[in-house]
């Protein structure tokens, strides 16, 4: 069944991870940007490239080196970006998902006046994708607390963020509001109870008392922003709508056993608590009890039960890329996915980085978070990041990203067939950029191929791999060619 009009056909990126130019403009620096990349270790350990303490905040501060510092470069999206937007009209986008650099508008967090050179920077970025006919979806917070908030006190385990993040947030809605009609508040906010320092700017030896007490306590600061800029933008722009962003970790039990079908029950309810508070407005109950359980309090202020219940998103957006299975057997073989550890399927295929290739997954996916919630759905995050080999004559073939989408874009508009009101996907991502988990190049998602390595030595110079043709021939046929 064909998918319907007015479907968006795109991809997706962050400004931490394609921008650079990360002292250009009065940018202030964030937390990615003393992300190191550690070319000798297996990119399959992703522990190892988010311990983050004092003294390597403070060892990466002391140098301006990019070498090292891959995301402090990304690919120069910053300059390059019309060349760049020109290719993805090329291939035919009707959307584009970004992210605004909170540091480029406030270089720490806490003028009270936002730099109007960052300001100037996604003026034009939006009014040349609205030339080119691509509409931008908008991430306010992807990965890139301000740094010098992390440091002053833990950024969001401090609820006085919440009031910085609606300064940010108001501007952003003034100054680009007439350009931007969908908008995200957070990346992957989930991810907060993972990697605490990227998703929530706390740096864990700092915290006084229990590292999981802090995670949900800044979880919360963040839902009550989340609500709080929903209804902001609500009065602002009564047209524009709001969405959350879930990482969607599809999970199935290992076995029929019982025990596992009761483990998968139990993470499950904990993977869509993000998605219950933004989208239906409250705290489950069964979740709430299984904090308690685990000896943490949510800290609700005067007034944030009303807020959550009565400013909900519009939609709800999800990245998905694998799924896993879950077991109560500790000797259970366990594979990496995005940025988490689960429990091997025997019956799926995994990548180079030891992601399971799951298809199905996505059905289901869209499916249960349909009949959830009842809200239109956007897929915004979903790729294959592979090493790519650039052909002697300079040509990338791809087959292995295209086998990978048209699997996917079959099982995505069998979801919609079934009745899932799904309003647009966006992959990841469409050009080349450095991996948020391993601040790789070499692990490559794009359609267009960037000339740079790991070390940031190319020209960067971009080419159109296979994938980008067979990709700008699904989206002529709006996926009824997936040939």
């Amino acid at each position: 069944m064909p998918l319907p009009d007015g479907f968006l056909w795109g991809g997706a990126m962050a400004a931490n991870q394609v921008e650079g130019a990360w002292r250009a403009g009065g940018r202030g620096p964030a937390v990615t940007d003393v992300q190191t990349y550690k070319p000798h270790a297996d990119p399959k350990e992703y522990a190892i490239h988010h311990v983050v303490t004092l003294d390597s905040i403070r060892e990466a501060m002391s140098t301006d080196d990019t070498t090292y510092f891959p995301k402090r470069r990304g690919i120069d999206f910053y300059h390059r970006y019309p060349e760049d937007l020109a290719l993805f009209a090329e291939m035919g986008f009707t959307v584009l998902r970004v992210s605004i650099a909170w540091t480029r508008l406030f270089p720490t967090g806490e003028e009270t006046e936002p730099n109007e050179e960052g300001v100037a920077f996604y003026l034009g970025l939006f009014t040349e994708m609205r030339r080119l006919g691509i509409e931008p979806l908008v991430t306010l917070s992807h990965y890139d607390q301000p740094l010098a908030l992390a440091l002053k006190n833990n950024c969001w385990l401090d609820r006085s963020t919440i009031a910085l993040f609606e300064r940010f947030a108001r501007t952003c809605f003034e100054r680009f509001g007439h350009l931007v009609r969908r908008w995200l508040s957070f990346n992957e906010i989930d991810s907060i109870t993972r990697h605490p320092f990227t998703s929530g700017g706390i740096v864990p030896e700092t915290v006084e008392g229990d590292l999981v007490q802090a995670e949900y306590t800044a979880l919360h600061h963040q839902f009550v922003a989340s609500a709080s800029v929903t209804r902001m933008l609500h009065e602002m722009w009564p047209d524009a709508e709001m969405g959350c962003m879930l990482t969607a970790l599809t999970t199935y039990p290992n076995t029929c056993h019982p025990d596992d079908v009761a483990a998968t029950q139990a993470k499950e309810r904990m993977l869509y608590l993000c998605t219950d508070v933004q989208a239906a407005g409250a705290y489950p109950p069964l979740a709430l009890r299984a904090l308690e359980r685990r000896g943490v309090t949510v800290p609700f202020a005067p007034g944030d039960v009303e807020l959550l219940r009565a400013h909900t998103v519009d939609f709800i957006s999800f990245s998905y890329y694998m799924s896993m299975t879950e077991s109560v057997r500790p000797d259970a073989e366990r594979t990496p996915g995005n940025t988490v550890l689960g429990v091997k399927n025997p019956y799926l295929e995994s990548s180079e980085w030891g992601w399971q290739i799951d298809p199905v997954g996505l059905r289901i996916t869209l499916i249960d978070l349909y009949d959830r919630y009842g809200k239109p759905l956007f897929i915004v995050e979903n790729g294959l990041g592979m090493r790519d080999e650039l052909t002697e004559d300079g040509r990338i073939h791809d087959p292995y990203r295209i086998d990978y989408f048209r699997r996917h874009f079959t099982e995505m508009i069998r979801a919609v067939d079934e009745g899932v009101d799904l309003r647009g996907y966006t992959s990841w991502a469409p050009i080349d950029l450095i991996s948020a988990s391993t601040s790789q190049i070499s692990k490559r998602y794009g359609f267009i191929h960037v000339d740079l390595d790991d070390l940031g030595h190319g020209t960067g110079e971009r080419r159109r791999k296979d994938s980008f043709w067979w990709y700008q021939k699904v989206i002529a046929s709006n996926g009824a060619d997936l040939g």
